[in-house]
């Protein structure tokens, strides 16, 4: 029984560090909202066009990166040493970020490097993949927890550890005491995700709960230029798709919003972006102000329901 014990006491700290993980992270987003796939080594990594990708567990520390934009008006973006390591080839969690310049050309600029931690918690625009893992794929914002099960009985012990690319199933008896009564224990603990929808050819964006993380307005200078790339869509549900990618990842003021409805020429699209727009929105009790966009009543009316009903 002894001899037993201590390879039970080896077990449960092995499993421990079996659920750590070994990999780089990499997170690549738009700062101006535009929509857009993620090639590594050849491998397409969204078949959704996503504002915020993240791919984790990334085993080599260099990667050939393509971007290609939903936005066909965008040249993409080749990168041929995408760095996810210090320099002294740690591998990190590092991010990239796209942004135009001052001639509106896109770029992917360094943006942060820090180590690896184990609860990172995505948030809920943010679109992440485990490196090699077939679909589907997940958004941010679930629970993040692994799965484990323990199990005993008698003088046996087994467990099992179900991650990411991983499986584990050891089981270990002891054959010097056989008359030992019957016990049987499991633990379960389970992950929580929200699944992309694969069949759409939109992005899929995620909602929030009422109110926004920060409770801050988009700032003068990034509405502007965040205006600016709604209002360069040729086609109004071409503009409805970038507002509604740009507001996922912001938080806006009603007059903001009533802004951005005024960009569209269709009164369905106002009233599609505004019923969107509104559990982003920073000062709720001020949305009637949206209603002057307006010129049918029976929109003002739809618009006032949906509201008082908490946006549903």
């Amino acid at each position: 029984m002894k001899k037993f014990y201590m390879i039970v006491a080896f077990l449960i700290p092995a499993l421990g560090f079996a659920q750590m993980q070994t990999g780089g992270n990499l997170t690549v987003f738009s700062e101006d909202g535009d929509a857009f796939f993620l090639i590594l080594n050849g491998e397409k990594q969204n078949d959704v066009a996503q504002t915020n990708i993240r791919i984790e567990d990334l085993p080599q520390p260099y990667y050939s990166a393509k971007i290609i934009f939903a936005d066909k008006s965008l040249a993409s973006i080749s990168k041929a040493n995408l760095m996810i390591t210090d320099a002294d080839g740690k591998l990190m969690d590092v991010t990239y970020k796209i942004k135009k310049d001052k001639n509106n050309k896109v770029k992917l600029n360094y943006y942060s490097m820090i180590e690896v931690k184990q609860d990172f918690m995505p948030p809920a625009n943010m679109y992440v993949r485990q490196w090699g893992q077939p679909q589907p794929q997940y958004q941010g914002g679930g629970v993040r927890q692994t799965t484990t099960t323990t199990t005993q009985q008698g003088t046996g012990v087994g467990a099992s550890l179900n991650m990411p690319g991983m499986n584990v199933n050891i089981s270990i008896s002891d054959p010097d005491d056989m008359n030992v009564s019957s016990h049987h224990q499991t633990t379960t603990a389970t992950t929580t995700h929200h699944q992309v929808n694969q069949q759409s050819n939109q992005p899929t964006f995620s909602t929030p709960q009422r109110g926004c993380v920060n409770n801050w307005p988009m700032n003068a200078g990034d509405f502007a230029s965040a205006k600016k790339t709604i209002n360069e869509s040729s086609f109004d549900d071409t503009k409805l798709t970038t507002a509604k990618s740009i507001v996922s990842s912001n938080c806006l003021s009603t007059d903001q919003i009533v802004q951005v409805c005024n960009t569209f020429s269709f009164e369905d699209n106002k009233l599609a972006f505004a019923k969107f727009a509104y559990k982003y929105c920073t000062d709720p009790k001020n949305y009637f102000k949206v209603n002057n966009v307006f010129s049918f009543s029976s929109n003002k009316e739809e618009l006032s329901e949906f509201t008082q009903n908490g946006g549903q």
